[in-house]
Parts: structure tokens; C-alpha cells; sequence
């Protein structure tokens, strides 16, 4: 008989506080909102150093299971539809700096997720929804001439989409893609003039949700994106185009 080897891998004592820790929060023990002990109380309590009770800690802060803020004991966290996409936002962020590809994915991604969004949106959409969108392009109108007010009030009014489905992963989903979209957002956007040509689309996405049109609205949406999606490259691409 052919015993084969198991050899037991001795823990870093932070991976096993790390493991106790996210123990109690699973279990309930630590409840959302409750404040998490002190360091020193853990070191008593686990019998280790400092050091593996803040490794521990900012392990369950990146998985967005507690806050740590300076000065002020951790919080454990509700977890959200979006801090758990916030967990991934640096590796989604330097996978799209490896690949063009990807980012072509992504923006391919976007577009099917919008025309979901704004067929929802359209038969969703109440008198204050149609409003906001309204505020919102009045807001990036104002913006002209600014390209990050104007960026973030884009995002804004995209975002401002996917919340009236109700959908609170949707949004996450939605924040989420615009975020990694936002770092490939060239300056083609403003020195062309091209901000008139988003203001006129935005404009009549709203037009469409207020008919009712769901059709209509999923058109006016895949016009706007496959248009704009140029405006979103790498950066030496982006920086051969403006030279």
C-alpha cells in the first residue's frame, strides 16, 4: 500500500486570526455596525503580536467585511452589492490596462448592459424619475467647458438610469463599469465639441422614457453608446490620436 504525503502546512497566526475573526462576523457574533475589539484586546485574547491582528484586519477591510478608520475603533460593514464590486476594482482596473482587448469587452459588456437598463428605466420610470434624469442633464449642461464636471455628471445621469429599476446589484453594476470606463475616457470628448452631440442624446433618451417607448429608448441608447465609444482607448492610443 502506497501511502501518499500530506503534509500539514503550519498557518501565518495573521491567517488564522484573519479566519476567527471573519468567524464571528459569520456567525453573528460581531453584528453589522457593532465596533470590533481593540487591538489589544485581540492580542489577549488570541495570544499574538500587533502585527498579526492589524494583518488580519486590513485583510477583512479589503474584503469590505469591516472599516477601518484612523484614530477610531473598525466597524463591521453591511455587506453591499457595492463593496463587494469594490473588492475587484483594482484587478479589474489592471486587467484593462494589460489588454486592449478587454477594454473592448467591457465597453461590449456596457452597451448590452444599458439596453437592459433602459428598457427597465422606460417602463419603470414615475414623473420625480424623469425629473432627476432631467436635473442631472441640466447639471452636465452647466458643466460644459469642464471635462471631469462634465465626466462625472455623464456617469451620473447613467447611473441615475440603472437606479430606477430598483435594483440596488444593477446600480453596483452600473457605478462599477463607469468607474473602470472613466480611466480610458480620452480628451476627444471635449476638444472635439463632441459634449453638444452627448447633451442632444441624453436629451433624447429622456424624450423617450417620457412616451413610454421602450423600443425607442433601447435604440436612442445603442445610438449614443456605439457613438461614444470611441471616446474610450488606451492611453498611448488616445495620445497618438490627439498628436
Amino acid at each position: 500500500m502506497v501511502i501518499q504525503s500530506e503534509p500539514i502546512v503550519r498557518r501565518k497566526l495573521s491567517d488564522e486570526v484573519f479566519a476567527r475573526l471573519k468567524g464571528l462576523i459569520e456567525s453573528g457574533e460581531l453584528q453589522p455596525g457593532d465596533e470590533m475589539p481593540s487591538e489589544r484586546m485581540l492580542m489577549e485574547r488570541f495570544q499574538v503580536g500587533r502585527p498579526a491582528i492589524r494583518e488580519a484586519m486590513q485583510a477583512l477591510a479589503n474584503m469590505g467585511l469591516i472599516e477601518i478608520s484612523h484614530g477610531e475603533r473598525a466597524k463591521v460593514l453591511q455587506p453591499t452589492a457595492k463593496s463587494l464590486l469594490r473588492q475587484v476594482d483594482l484587478a479589474a482596473k489592471i486587467m484593462l490596462s494589460a489588454s486592449s482587448d478587454s477594454l473592448e469587452h467591457l465597453k461590449s459588456a456596457r452597451i448590452f448592459f444599458e439596453r437592459g437598463m433602459i428598457r427597465e428605466a422606460t417602463s419603470r420610470a414615475s414623473a420625480a424619475d424623469i425629473a432627476a434624469l432631467e436635473e442631472t442633464l441640466k447639471r452636465q449642461r452647466a458643466a460644459l467647458g469642464d471635462s471631469d464636471a462634465f465626466i462625472a455628471a455623464d456617469m451620473a445621469f447613467h447611473t441615475r438610469i440603472a437606479q430606477i429599476s430598483g435594483n440596488p446589484i444593477f446600480t453596483a453594476v452600473s457605478e462599477a463599469m463607469l468607474g473602470w470606463l472613466k480611466e480610458y475616457h480620452t480628451e476627444m470628448l471635449i476638444w472635439t465639441g463632441r459634449e453638444n452631440v452627448t447633451l442632444s442624446e441624453h436629451e433624447e433618451i429622456i424624450d423617450c422614457i417620457r412616451r413610454g417607448n421602450p423600443d425607442e429608448a433601447e435604440q436612442a441608447m445603442i445610438k449614443h453608446l456605439e457613438r461614444s465609444r470611441a471616446l474610450y482607448a488606451p492611453k498611448a492610443k488616445a495620445e497618438s490620436a490627439n498628436g
